[in-house]
């Protein structure tokens, strides 16, 4: 296991369709909340990236749907990131009640600059936060 966070949250009445069940795109939401905590955790919350111009564009996203959240469960969003390098970031998540794996799924992001164009992170000050956390934790990949 890598960096990973754990966020709690209670299934809302506005998440779930007529039959009860949380409506499938409310987990990219989620997987969202889980990217944000886990920065947070780190002391880089996603406004310190906006602050040198710096953005995280979602390129890729998938979810693996297992068993059915309702309204008013308990979940943990698991949030782990999984690879990075100068130019990309790869989570991993995993949506649990209680014991039971509710949903897993994967985003991959490319780091863009104002323009929205892609861009290499090394070059921005936030790198100096991220690089040591990063190696800590073994994620940094040799092609940077």
């Amino acid at each position: 296991m890598g960096l990973s966070a754990k966020t709690n949250l209670r299934v809302r009445y506005a998440e779930t369709d007529k039959m009860g069940i949380v409506y499938h795109a409310n987990y990219i939401v989620w997987f969202e909340v889980g990217r944000s905590a886990l920065f947070r955790e780190l002391n880089l919350p996603y406004t310190e990236f906006e602050k040198q111009g710096l953005g995280l564009a979602v390129i890729d996203a998938n979810c693996r749907y297992r068993k059915p959240a309702q309204y008013d469960d308990e979940i943990t969003i698991v949030t782990e990131i999984i690879s990075m390098s100068a130019r990309s970031i790869t989570f991993s998540y995993r949506i649990i009640r209680e014991k039971t794996l509710l949903a897993e799924g994967k985003t991959v992001h490319v780091f863009v600059n104002k323009e929205g164009k892609l861009t290499n992170v090394k070059s921005y000050e936030i790198w100096q936060d991220l690089q040591p956390i990063i190696e800590q934790q073994g994620h940094l990949q040799k092609n940077l």
